[in-house]
């Protein structure tokens, strides 16, 4: 096999790109899973962590425990390997996205180069700790197929790498993904793309009534972080929330649950005065724009609610930023009916049956949402995300008939 062409991109973590070991590894290989275990306790171990919720979540999820469960749980009536090596082209707007890609393409087996996203210091103390973890020799394996590089958008760089590349895991809004997906590429690549998604929540009105404080400050610090972590940026951020329940229920949880939330909120959520001028802008013009807006109401400048008489058929259009929700009721889910194309991505729940909703899901052939997880886990990525398994995209089938 030959060496990667040498090409004019920044290497922030590993070797020579000339250098890089592309044999590939089994799923789940024991190499990977003490790699990724050690990053885990390094990362945890930094007092720094503390201060970026997105990254303690990252360094929690790769801990040996969850990737014991993951491999357990592993598919394996068929041998299979890396597919070789994967491109990852991260978002620039979600700093620890990358390093959530990085592992997926590491636990299918893969060798990995990874183009990170600037500007954020989340990317820098992740880089670090891996840096310091392929100085060892423990985890020599691991470093010789992974580099993770930084590089201006250049369509020349990105053909160049995709002709090398038998995977691709492509971040970005559509018009990104259908630019990259125009690239050449290795024959045999396989391209994941996650472009453009939309998330909602619903809510059971009489489940949130009958909270008590405890469970209610449980609820609204799960939808805070579901909601303002990433500034409603994360694919999986909600953007409507739908109450379920009677017109009375529902207006007496809606007074129960915004200012539980406005507290949390107030505490954790520091809004510049630039965001402020842009949320009140995006409030003016949706407004203007959607017509079935029925009236606004403003908990100061932290959160806005957009109260709708109907539900939009292009609501997916319409997004809230810096703790801006479209909010309607209804008593049944068939308004979902209705909205949901294939860019529909999560739905958060709090008060209503899962498995009722996967059922409506499955049972009317709807072309869209992909998840449905309690409220506090939208941003929990998994091997299986946006309708994919990962590791079975990411590695291929070695058959013996």
């Amino acid at each position: 096999m030959k060496p990667l062409p040498d090409l004019p991109l920044t290497i922030r973590v590993g070797g020579p790109l000339g250098t890089l070991d592309r044999r590939p590894l089994k799923p789940y290989a024991e190499p990977v899973l003490a790699f990724l275990a050690a990053l885990s306790k390094a990362l945890l171990s930094q007092a720094e962590v503390r201060e970026h919720p997105d990254v303690a979540t990252f360094a929690f999820w790769c801990r040996a425990a969850n990737l014991a469960r993951l491999s357990a749980e592993f598919d394996r009536r068929h041998a299979r390997l890396g597919r070789g090596l994967v491109l990852h082209i991260a978002p620039s707007n979600v700093p620890v996205n990358f390093a959530y890609s990085f592992a997926f393409g590491l636990l299918a087996g893969n060798a990995n180069l990874v183009r990170i996203p600037e500007g954020f210091v989340q990317v820098e103390i992740i880089c670090d700790a891996i840096a310091a973890l392929f100085d060892r020799p423990e985890h020599a394996r691991v470093a010789s197929m992974n580099r993770l590089v930084r590089y201006p958008r250049d369509d020349a760089i990105t053909a160049a790498l995709s002709a090398e590349c038998q995977g691709r895991m492509i971040w970005g809004g559509d018009a990104t993904v259908a630019h990259l997906k125009r690239l050449p590429a290795h024959p045999r690549c396989v391209d994941v793309a996650f472009a453009d998604r939309y998330s909602l929540c619903l809510l059971g009105a009489e489940a949130v009534l009958a909270t008590d404080d405890k469970a209610l400050a449980e609820l609204v610090r799960g939808f805070f972080n579901d909601s303002y972590l990433f500034d409603q940026n994360g694919c999986s951020s909600p953007h409507l929330v739908l109450w379920r329940g009677s017109d009375a229920s529902v207006a007496a949880a809606q007074q129960r649950f915004w200012p539980a939330l406005e507290r949390v909120v107030q505490a954790a959520y520091p809004l510049a005065d630039a965001r402020t001028v842009d949320k009140f802008t995006h409030l003016c013009r949706t407004a203007s724009e959607v017509a079935e807006v029925r009236s606004a109401t403003r908990h100061g400048n932290l959160i806005y609610r957009i109260a709708l008489t109907a539900l939009p058929a292009d609501i997916a259009a319409h997004r809230g930023q810096f703790g801006t929700f479209f909010e309607h009721a209804a008593e049944d889910l068939e308004g979902l009916a209705a909205i949901v194309t294939e860019r529909y991505q999560t739905l958060t729940c709090f008060g209503v049956d899962r498995q009722e909703v996967v059922d409506f899901i499955v049972d009317r052939g709807l072309p869209g949402i992909d998840r449905v997880v309690p409220v506090g886990k939208a941003l929990d990525m998994g091997v299986v995300w946006d309708g994919y398994m990962l590791v079975e995209e990411l590695s291929r089938i070695v058959h013996s008939a």
